[in-house]
């Protein structure tokens, strides 16, 4: 892991909780986990970090509005709106918002409840 990246601490980032459905009872194995809808708005100079994995925590994200640069892998992609990421075991990574507008994004993900 780059020094750069370790150094990364989250600023700027409101998240906001949409939703949450319990999965047990309702995926065989799934008990003790919740499908979980946040969104997530990162100012302008914004960061949400430090690094972090999606190791048992499998997910995807939509961006509303403005732009999000993902860092991972030592390299940077910007995404705007209408596109976004699936994130996986393998995603290690941090975002940034680099533009002059805030930017939104809606994520959903499976976690372990509490």
């Amino acid at each position: 892991m780059a020094e750069e990246q370790a150094a990364v601490e989250s600023k700027g980032v409101t998240v906001e909780l949409l939703a949450t459905v319990d999965l047990s009872g309702e995926i065989e194995g799934m008990e003790g986990y919740q499908l979980r809808t946040r969104k997530v708005t990162i100012a302008p100079g914004g960061v949400f970090g430090p690094v972090h994995d999606h190791v048992g925590r499998p997910g995807s994200v939509f961006i509303l509005a403005g732009t999000i640069t993902d860092h991972r892998d030592g390299t940077s992609k910007e995404y705007g709106p209408g596109v976004g990421w699936p994130e996986d075991r393998n995603t290690v990574h941090w975002l940034e918002n680099r533009g002059t507008v805030p930017a939104v994004e809606v994520s959903v993900d499976i976690v372990r409840k509490g």
